[in-house]
């Protein structure tokens, strides 16, 4: 029997009730691959339904307002992503009547849908006969043929797009990718694969050579860096200042508090001489007792955010028009940042901040 006959067979005895696989969806794929990029399972799942039950059709999302979108996709990070989904959502709605191109090219030309993606949709909703490669399939391909090609060099990226393709079940393309993601989400494992147990076993070379583990290989790391975030969370009566970000960087058209960034750390009696902070206290004193801190993880970047509170008197404005004010009430409709929604609830859960 070849490999993906069995993989099939494993797939439909073991994969997971999942509300995506119900169907082939264009939409539903498409939906449910843009939330679990570099996000497990369980969390995605919270989402996609969330998306679903407010978005049941690529119109739906396409006629949504973007702050709406993003603030959906809150916690969920790579906001690239979210305003990608959005302008291709419209892109479908408006240009393609409602309907997803139908082949892996037409699909590859729309935003925020790289190879894998399109493969994923093509295969499954389309049944076009197109292999993906993911980092499960990386990790399986490279430990069952004990290919030690690092997977993030070129010479790697075409060798295992190659052997995806060779091994690729042309008569159901989409069950077979689905079964090789799933085979590695379940059984060949980043640690403690359950090679014992593995139905694959007999054909696997790095069971046979006892390397599982050091499989697949990669050839570098990328460089972490490292910022100072330093927030001043104005509260006017019951009003916030905020600021909504824009430009290349992390959190693109997320909303915030004015910000000061350093490169290394900073003392609160350099920063209130600073703008933003000078203008938007409008010279109330900022108390070190009103001092937070987080340390907030991104994927090559490690931010460390501090929030100092002020409070002001009602004739306070924002030093700037790119800063605007925002009842308290309304500010969680507001997109922002997951470390400043944590922020914000630690606030609540201590009684400082009720809104």
């Amino acid at each position: 029997m070849e490999v993906s006959e069995i993989l099939i067979k494993w797939y439909h005895t073991n994969k997971r009730d999942l509300p995506w696989r119900k169907g082939r969806s264009a939409y539903n794929t498409w939906l449910s691959e843009v939330i679990l990029q570099q996000t497990r399972v369980n969390q995605g799942l919270q989402y996609y339904n969330r998306f679903v039950q407010k978005y049941p059709r690529v119109e739906d999302l396409a006629n949504a307002p973007l702050d709406e979108v993003l603030k959906l996709w809150q916690g969920l990070g790579y906001y690239t992503r979210a305003r990608n989904m959005h302008q291709t959502a419209r892109v479908i709605a408006n240009e393609y009547k409602g309907i997803f191109p139908s082949t892996y090219q037409g699909l590859l030309a729309l935003r925020g849908i790289g190879p894998y993606s399109a493969a994923a949709i093509a295969s499954i909703a389309f049944n076009i006969p197109v292999a993906l490669v993911d980092g499960n399939v990386f990790r399986v391909l490279s430990r069952l043929y004990g290919i030690t090609t690092p997977i993030d060099t070129a010479a790697g990226k075409a060798a295992f797009a190659g052997i995806a393709s060779e091994m690729l079940n042309k008569q159901d393309p989409g069950t077979h990718n689905q079964a090789l993601m799933e085979f590695g989400s379940l059984v060949c494992t980043p640690r403690n694969p359950l090679c014992d147990s593995c139905v694959l076993g007999s054909f696997c070379r790095a069971k046979a050579l006892g390397i599982a583990e050091t499989l697949p290989v990669k050839e570098g790391r990328v460089k972490i860096r490292t910022r100072y975030f330093y927030y001043l969370f104005v509260r006017i009566d019951n009003m916030v200042v905020l600021h909504k970000r824009t430009g290349n960087d992390i959190w693109n058209s997320l909303y915030e508090f004015p910000l000061i960034e350093k490169e290394s750390p900073g003392k609160l009696r350099n920063l209130v001489s600073e703008e933003p902070w000078k203008g938007n206290a409008c010279g109330k004193e900022i108390s070190p007792g009103s001092h937070r801190a987080y340390k907030h993880k991104l994927t090559h970047q490690i931010l460390h955010c501090s929030f100092y509170l002020v409070e002001t008197g009602a004739g306070c404005r924002p030093s700037s028009p790119e800063y605007i004010v925002v009842p308290l009430q309304k500010l969680k409709d507001y997109p922002v940042p997951r470390v400043i929604d944590r922020y914000l609830n630690d606030l609540r859960q201590e009684g400082v901040l009720t809104d």
